[in-house]
């Protein structure tokens, strides 16, 4: 039976791909029908029959080209683009509508038709369901282009700046002192910490106030859990009835950053997750539960208002220190570990985690590659991350309130506690 039907494939696999050429034709042709499915027969340029024998043009122009001449799919693609631009022509003396979008489509579903009999029937349907989406999402895609800010596409087309465009022209090689430096995965793990804020931002971006402090502080850890540590206790200077909300917003956000640094680890040195996943855990649970135990005794409600998120949050400048802190460390580590051995690290890592978690953890991660103790690499993380947990827990009590500061400096302290216990246990 398994034979027979191999047999009937192989035999009839041009019939079948140009049947998959006609049907994705069709699924462009549905969606175009359906937005001008009031018009009478005859008013509308192109619907699901029109689309679906240009994909099955396609399809066939490959066909002939295959056994005819190589002219055939050229000849046959410039007359479809031809009538399609003199259809929406004469369109045009009777709707002013200057969109192509129906023109560019029509093309397309040629396309797809062709390479599903010539390349991959698999490559051609994903295409074709994908472009059906986007012509489908019209106007939500407009809605969320209006919705965007200035600073926001700045901070999108950035982004592919530093990771597409710089990151391929960097040099793949050992460098510096002991060979520690590595120009491309220095710059690589400066583009990994500006997507991981980006996608924070605008998750936060995108919930809005509306969605309530709790989803907030949980997607402000992605991005910057110290500028919302600064936000509500400045809110809670001004608003002290509402210490109890803010001080949760801070500890989710500061937990937040424990499960951020294990996906640091997951993507450099997955060798380090088994030690480091315990400490984190521990940390991360130890300043949730405190965090929902507040926010259940203290209920009451209360506008609080979200975070300001005018700095780009992909700003050159910023990626560029980022890079050169990330390259300091990983030098001064170096140095140090050769000096004091595991002590110089820990040094290292508490001074480090005063400003900045992300680049030594980073650093410490790229180091565990490269001679550095398991051990040494996860204890010295967890000190940098209680460090910059302990300074938000001092700027939440001296920016805000001594009631802000003692809800969160006991949970900062006891997840400090236990996490370099277990790390040290380890």
């Amino acid at each position: 039976m398994d034979d027979v039907a191999s047999q009937f494939l192989a035999t009839n696999q041009t019939t079948l791909n140009l049947a998959v050429a006609l049907l994705l034709g069709a699924i462009i042709g549905l969606e175009r029908g359906w937005g001008s499915r009031e018009q009478k027969s005859g008013e509308r340029i192109a619907g699901i029959r029109t689309f679906s024998l240009v994909g099955l043009l396609g399809g066939i122009s490959t066909v002939l080209a295959e056994e005819i001449t190589v002219w055939a799919f050229p000849v046959l693609l410039l007359s479809v683009v031809a009538m399609a631009i003199v259809a929406y022509s004469e369109r045009l003396d009777h709707i002013r509508n200057f969109s192509i979008t129906g023109m560019v489509s029509m093309v397309l579903t040629f396309c797809f038709g062709a390479i599903a009999v010539a390349v991959d029937p698999v490559i051609a349907t994903t295409a074709a369901v994908i472009t059906a989406i986007i012509l489908d999402n019209k106007d939500e895609i407009h809605g969320w282009v209006h919705k965007l800010k200035a600073h926001e596409l700045d901070a999108a087309l950035k982004l592919l700046v530093i990771s597409v465009v710089m990151l391929p022209l960097l040099p793949d090689e050992a460098m510096g002192p002991g060979g520690v430096l590595n120009p491309r995965e220095i710059w690589w793990m400066v583009v990994m910490i500006a997507s991981i804020s980006f996608v924070g931002y605008f998750a936060m971006r995108v919930a809005g106030t509306s969605k309530g402090i709790l989803f907030t502080s949980l997607f402000a850890g992605l991005s910057s859990s110290t500028a919302l540590t600064l936000h509500f206790a400045r809110q809670a200077d001004k608003h002290p009835a509402l210490n109890a909300q803010f001080a949760t917003g801070i500890l989710i956000a500061c937990g937040t950053m424990f499960p951020r640094i294990l996906v640091y680890c997951f993507v450099i040195n997955r060798d380090l997750l088994p030690s480091l996943a315990w400490p984190v855990a521990v940390m991360t649970v130890l300043l949730y539960v405190p965090a929902f135990i507040i926010w259940h005794r203290n209920s009451e409600t209360g506008e609080v208002s979200q975070p300001t998120l005018n700095q780009n949050p992909l700003d050159l400048k910023s990626a560029v220190v980022f890079g050169m802190l990330l390259t300091a460390i990983l030098l001064l580590g170096d140095f140090l570990k050769d000096w004091l051995g595991d002590t110089g690290i820990y040094m290292l890592a508490a001074t480090s985690g005063i400003a900045d978690v992300d680049a030594i953890t980073l650093s410490l991660t790229r180091m565990s590659n490269n001679g550095l103790a398991m051990d040494a690499a996860v204890l010295g993380i967890v000190i940098a991350a209680a460090t910059n947990n302990l300074i938000k827990s001092g700027m939440a009590w001296v920016i805000g309130n001594r009631q802000i500061g003692l809800y969160v400096a006991g949970p900062m302290l006891l997840s400090l506690a236990a996490g370099l216990l277990v790390a040290w246990l380890q």
